[in-house]
């Protein structure tokens, strides 16, 4: 997922010259004789048996600087985290300078090889054209012991910077240190079982946070989960600089207008005439409704508008932009800014993070939570995402839905105008947004049962049509005929299709009409021969399900992408002469029902007409994440379907 990643710049506005003490990391080593020591008999393929990361902001002669120290010690155990952990990458770029840098290993029988700068290597990334430098450990074996240290100087992070500790293998010893001069305040918080962050003031110069654990246990990772968000964390920020009586240093306040400004430039002659003509040239002139019209120029904008990485300043200035069709993600924003304002059309800039790897913390302001951008229009109250490529109106990036956000709302005040910045809840798109539905007519050949006949109507709307509607155009020849017939083919391999057409295949249908595959095809495969009687493998026709199994207890909440509905009838007409045996094993229910309201359904059920059996299959996932405690209903409501896939009908003479 691209993504545009802030940065904001605050002035520390001084008079004062701080004298300081010693930076902290001039002084600091490991110990010359290490005694790591591992009780007998343990089988773990790797422990941390130290895990310290210290921070230290300096005032210096190119203004204010961080010096970002991490140590850490690991015991390897098994051949595959040897090869692993035989290359250490550092945190090394152009901007920054790489000040110490130690490593060791320490083998089982205690011999130490401390590794000389020759093993401190320097690489090329071939995509990114980037420097990068890391440690080539040697002589590593089983048993064996890696530690090391660097120090990097570089730019602070002071608006809002996570430390994540928690991996799935234990840590021990676990330390965390801030020092600032004595006139920056930081404000810090901790997640999923970090201890508190406590204060401790050093001298009249410096100041110092901390933070000590005696271990902190693995996660695993598990199936549907937030894993990286689930992880134990600390979030700092700057909050104060008692030297100039700065305030709120890193809250949303400033950010919203910061933002607010950059994205909402004044616009000249010029860029106003090219905006018309990008306007003619995307609706070809067309009078259109608002939600058309948006759709519209997203189409446009992202069939037609190169997004690339590049930060040069051309590639965010709008006329440059309109003119060379190219721009990066800050140019992107800028043109669908320019064109809703242009057009009168009301939006909010909304600013959030990915839930998946961070969830929004609506009470602690940080900057880190800022990383991707969002369109909301509040009258049909829907979203935009700018820079996803693969994303349509209505439908924006999942993950980052079902969390909260910075709305960015213009404000005017007699002439002065300005964005005022309010946290919210991003909505997930309901369920009946997003549908699977399917419809099968099953007749079978009357001078042979065992061939029956198939039609198949499949329509997605919403997030599953998203996989390949706004593509279809793209999509030619043997490839769109390998995506039609694989909606059958995967119901079962053995199938001989017959015909087969798409209906809304248009890309600019998206949002507006599901897509929808028709196939009719002949197989053999659904039924068998047992004695007088046929067998029937119905709940075969909806195709593969999923089947959850859980040998622990479940420790983290289920985190679906989005949610979603699933319509299924199967309309079969039963050979003449023959009825079905066992009606009743196709009545499946099972829910999950939270404040009164069915979050997550399965139903099956019949109804029979003479000869004609319609069996319906429903399926619904009405709310995203399911804590762990409710992990079982969530299980048997997905296995469900597994269960109904497994029906078989008995055809029995009357």
């Amino acid at each position: 997922m691209l993504k545009t990643k802030l940065t904001f710049v605050l002035v520390l506005i001084t008079q004062v010259i701080f004298s300081q003490n010693e930076l902290f990391y001039t002084s600091y080593s490991w110990d010359e004789k290490p005694s790591y020591h591992i009780e007998e008999g343990t089988d773990e393929p790797i422990i941390a048996l130290k895990d310290k990361i210290l921070t230290e902001f300096s005032f210096q002669e190119d203004g204010l600087v961080e010096y970002f120290l991490e140590h850490k010690v690991f015991w390897l155990n098994s051949d595959e985290k040897i090869e692993n952990y035989n290359k250490v990458y550092l945190p090394y770029a152009s901007n920054s300078e790489l000040k110490v840098n130690k490593a060791r290993v320490i083998t089982k029988n205690g011999n130490i090889l401390e590794l000389d700068e020759s093993k401190i290597l320097t690489a090329q990334d071939e995509e990114t054209g980037r420097n990068y430098k890391f440690f080539a450990f040697e002589g590593i074996e089983k048993g064996s012991f890696i530690e090391y240290y660097y120090v990097v100087k570089r730019y602070p992070r002071y608006n809002g910077n996570q430390i994540t500790f928690q991996t799935d293998y234990k840590k021990n010893n676990v330390a965390f240190d801030l020092y600032a001069p004595n006139n920056l305040i930081f404000n810090f918080k901790t997640y999923h079982t970090i201890t508190e962050i406590e204060n401790d003031t050093l001298s009249k110069d410096k100041r110092h946070w901390q933070m000590r654990m005696a271990s902190i246990e693995p996660l695993n990772n598990e199936e549907t989960a937030a894993y990286n968000a689930s992880k134990s964390s600390v979030i700092y920020k700057l909050d104060r600089n008692t030297a100039d009586n700065s305030k709120d240093i890193s809250s949303y306040g400033k950010v919203a207008q910061n933002i607010y400004t950059y994205y909402n430039e004044e616009l000249n002659g010029k860029t106003q005439s090219n905006l018309k003509k990008f306007i003619k040239e995307a609706t070809s002139g067309k009078e259109l409704d608002e939600e058309a019209l948006i759709r519209k120029l997203e189409f446009f904008i992202k069939t037609n508008v190169f997004i690339t990485k590049d930060g040069s300043e051309n590639f965010k200035d709008l006329n440059e932009v309109i003119d060379k069709k190219v721009a990066n993600e800050a140019g992107i924003l800028k043109l669908y800014v320019a064109l809703f304002n242009s057009l009168n059309i009301k939006h909010e800039i909304v600013l959030t993070s990915d839930r998946q790897e961070l969830r929004f913390d609506k009470d602690f302001e940080a900057n880190n939570f800022l990383t991707d951008f969002l369109i909301y229009f509040s009258n049909p109250k829907t979203y935009l995402s700018p820079t996803d490529m693969s994303s349509r109106y209505g439908f924006p990036a999942a993950y980052l839905t079902d969390n909260y956000g910075l709305f960015i709302k213009e404000v005017k005040v007699g002439d002065f105008v300005s964005g005022l910045g309010k946290i919210k809840y991003i909505h997930p798109i309901k369920a009946d947004k997003t549908v699977d539905k399917m419809i099968l007519d099953i007749d079978f050949e009357a001078d042979n049962l065992s061939n029956c006949h198939v039609k198949l109507d499949r329509s997605m709307s919403g997030y599953y049509a998203m996989y390949f509607q706004p593509y279809m155009n793209l999509i030619k020849d043997k490839d769109r005929d390998e995506l039609i017939e694989g909606f059958a083919k995967r119901i079962n391999e053995d199938v001989t299709i017959n015909s087969k057409t798409i209906i809304n295949d248009d890309p600019e249908l998206f949002g507006v009409k599901p897509i929808q595959f028709v196939l009719d095809f002949d197989s053999e495969t659904f039924i068998e021969k047992a004695g007088k009687k046929y067998l029937f493998k119905a709940g075969e026709l909806i195709g593969k399900q999923i089947q959850l199994y859980q040998e622990k207890a479940r420790v983290l909440p289920v985190e679906n992408e989005f949610t979603r509905s699933y319509y299924r009838t199967i309309n079969i007409k039963i050979p003449e002469g023959y009825k079905v045996a066992n009606l009743d094993d196709i009545n499946i229910k099972n829910l999950f029902v939270k404040d009164g309201e069915e979050l997550l359904v399965f139903d099956s059920h019949y109804k029979l007409d003479g000869n004609l059996l319609a069996i319906t299959a429903d399926e619904h996932y009405r709310e995203n994440i399911i804590e762990a405690a409710n992990y079982e209903d969530y299980r048997t409501v997905i296995n469900s379907a597994a269960d109904f896939n497994k029906l078989v009908l008995v055809f029995e003479p009357i």
